[in-house]
């Protein structure tokens, strides 16, 4: 048993590198806006990013393969999973405000944003009305899917505000067109997953409701 402990010091360590790796980036990303633009920094915005969403991919994969899944592991995961989309998206339309006021891609970011949050908290209070009548808490597929893909897409608009002004003109308006509808399908996404855990403890809510 003794053995398995370093391994599992370092996949818990893992998960929470989340955290600073991705306030690097905003650092990163916002003092790199603030100063029109710098190569260096905008690149090492997007390793930070890139290495922040990397921790959630083998963080599970080596949990599993050493045999260290721990409690500690399944409840941080997800912790930090939210860390990065709070600080990430927020960071991202600022951004793009920043740079220019009157841009519509700050509408759709801001959707996109508020319905990151929005659908987070719905999920966490669904969530604490099964615990009480003692439901199983797991991550549904849908979910795991949405945050298998979010890591992606925060690096792809990031990719677009930092390095699309490096491409001519078509080019520019064909990169910001595709992250449209990287929002867009995440937003339908996020909305498809807040009715899909929505029926998933709908039971439970019907049983909260009713009167003591």
């Amino acid at each position: 048993m003794s053995a398995l402990r370093p391994r599992s010091v370092f996949v818990n360590a893992l998960t929470v590198s989340r955290v600073p790796f991705i306030v690097a980036f905003m650092a990163f990303a916002v003092v790199a806006a603030v100063r029109g633009g710098s190569l260096p920094l905008e690149i090492c915005a997007g390793v930070c990013m890139a290495v922040s969403g990397l921790t959630d991919l083998f963080d599970g994969m080596l949990a599993r393969k050493w045999s260290v899944v721990s409690t500690f592991g399944k409840m941080a995961d997800p912790l930090m999973d939210k860390v990065f989309f709070i600080v990430t998206f927020p960071t991202l339309l600022w951004i793009i405000g920043w740079r220019n006021v009157h841009d519509p891609h700050a509408v759709v970011m801001l959707v996109f944003t508020v319905l990151y949050i929005l659908r987070d908290q719905w999920v966490t209070f669904l969530r604490s009305v099964g615990s009480y009548y003692k439901a199983d808490n797991g991550a549904l597929w849908l979910g795991k899917v949405r945050t298998a893909l979010s890591f992606p897409a925060a690096g792809y608009i990031y990719a677009y505000l930092a390095f699309g002004h490096y491409l001519p003109d078509s080019g520019q308006k064909a990169f910001l067109w595709s992250c449209y509808v990287v929002e867009g399908l995440l937003i339908a996404l996020n909305v498809w997953s807040m009715i899909y855990y929505t029926k998933h403890y709908s039971e439970y809510l019907r049983r909260a409701i009713k009167p003591d």
